[in-house]
């Protein structure tokens, strides 16, 4: 052998690469001066590189993950060659799928919510792209993905801040890297809602109340200026979105909730000319009790009362209601009145008698 060391490189130089990506193993001889050399290559995978001392491979796959190792031979020689290289790792993974968080689901109308986008080695060369849903101007409700200002070409940082949201909306990311560019799957939705009522467009809802039991009577309507609407639902259960055509009844600007069975879900209205509402968030329960909290913002400085509504008796003993988890009221009755409310009374709130509890709900307090 000759003292020579041989080592494999990996261009672009990451510790991850992905289905489809484009990268170059490229064999490189220490102190090999203008000595002409051939090179052998030895890999655990099923790739059979050339004997070159550069093997590129334009789309990888998870079956060129494996070991790879080098060694050089002089040209016109029969013995003087290095020794093997160390061997270099090449692990090929899915392609990846970046998650998307917000800073707030919920906002005050006019404030400012940061998006983070994470991918698995954020250091590795990724730019990020954000987008925003907006519905196409077509009234079907068919959805396109507009780029948020200033990410056209991407950005370096994976954090995006959104200046002074307004309406209910809804947000993705992307990632990519390399040139040309490799990119990541689109991430899942994120969304963040304002319970701030516009007067351009509003949605309300009858009963006012953010609980409801199974069978209830609950319908949301859309306000505004436009004369085509949608009610939108979000919950953790569904991956996408549905309109009321598939939850319930949609009449004019009207839509029924269906309550046969129990559901947890944020509901807001979007028009066909690109409007959006503020959201209310309705539980329908089918246990035995719930608490009655209203569904949209309390207005400082105004009265606010809830209640705890069993479906198959009256209260006779102690009834507790809870704020943020402590309790507030615990006594026989089974109303909880606030003469004048501050921001300090926003948060969730639920009720327990006898060891059945209600659902919580989130109270919202918006200044005069």
């Amino acid at each position: 052998t000759v003292p020579n060391k041989a080592v494999v490189t990996l261009q672009p130089n990451w510790s991850e690469v992905y289905v489809g990506e484009r990268i170059t193993l490229r064999c490189e001889i220490k102190d090999g001066g203008d000595t002409e050399w051939e090179y052998e290559w030895r890999t655990s995978s099923s790739e059979k590189p050339s004997d070159q001392n550069e093997h590129s491979i334009s789309s990888v796959t998870e079956s060129h993950s494996g070991d790879y190792r080098c060694k050089g031979r002089k040209k016109h020689t029969q013995h003087s060659s290095t020794d093997w290289s160390d061997p270099i790792k090449l692990t090929v993974s899915d392609r990846p799928q970046p998650v998307l968080t917000v800073s707030s689901s919920w906002l005050s109308a006019g404030a400012s919510v940061t998006l983070n986008c994470r991918v698995k080695d954020p250091s590795a060369g990724w730019r990020f792209y954000w987008y925003k849903r907006v519905p196409r101007l077509s009234g079907n409700f068919y959805y396109s993905y507009e780029q948020l200002p200033g990410s056209s070409s991407g950005t370096e940082q994976d954090s995006y801040i959104v200046h002074g949201q307004t309406h209910t909306a809804e947000y993705q990311c992307r990632a990519g890297r390399g040139d040309p560019e490799y990119q990541s799957y689109t991430s899942y939705s994120m969304y963040v809602w304002t319970s701030d009522i516009h007067s351009s467009a509003s949605l309300t809802e009858s009963p006012d109340r953010a609980q409801h039991f199974t069978s209830d009577s609950v319908s949301l309507s859309c306000e505004g200026n436009s004369t085509e609407w949608t009610v939108i639902r979000s919950s953790p259960e569904e991956r996408y979105l549905f309109d009321c055509s598939t939850w319930g009844t949609m009449n004019g600007s009207t839509c029924n909730i269906n309550t046969d069975w129990p559901s947890d879900a944020v509901y807001w209205c979007e028009s066909g000319s690109g409007e959006s509402t503020n959201a209310v968030n309705i539980t329908v329960q089918d246990g035995d009790m719930i608490l009655l909290s209203p569904a949209r913002p309390v207005t400082e400085g105004h009265s606010v009362s809830l209640s705890c509504i069993s479906r198959s008796q009256t209260f006779d003993s102690i009834v507790f209601f809870y704020h943020n988890e402590k309790v507030i009221q615990n006594d026989s009755r089974w109303e909880l009145n606030i003469s004048a409310v501050s921001k300090s009374d926003e948060g969730f709130y639920k009720c327990q008698h006898s060891g059945r509890e209600s659902a919580q709900s989130w109270m919202s307090v918006q200044g005069e």
